[in-house]
């Protein structure tokens, strides 16, 4: 698992392509990155199908009650087919900017 920091955003990527593990190591380690917004890249997982990006659902609603955003991204999965719980963008730079859009919109109380 490599880890970066961008400003308030803490980016995690997948770099042994083993999905699970990433979300079990994530998981049991989210006190150290529970106070900043997260972006998991998942993307160097060739094989990830659609059940294992549902699997996140209990990481995500568990980090948002702490009023933070949850981006994942992955380019070889069908956007349509996720549920509208989980934001899923093919890139990085588009995680940021959801991040961003979410970021205000807590500042202005939605």
């Amino acid at each position: 698992m490599k880890v970066e920091h961008k400003g308030h955003t803490t980016i995690l990527k997948d770099t042994q392509g083993n999905t699970a593990s990433f979300l079990m190591k994530v998981t049991h380690e989210h006190n150290s990155f529970k106070n900043s917004n997260l972006i998991l890249d998942l993307s160097h997982d060739q094989n990830l199908t659609l059940e294992t990006v549902k699997s996140f659902s209990d990481f995500i609603k568990l980090h948002q009650k702490q009023k933070k955003s949850v981006v994942l991204v992955a380019n070889n999965v069908n956007f349509n087919a996720v549920p509208k719980s989980i934001i899923l963008v093919p890139t990085v730079l588009e995680a940021h900017d959801i991040i961003e859009m979410e970021e205000i919109e807590r500042d202005l109380g939605f």
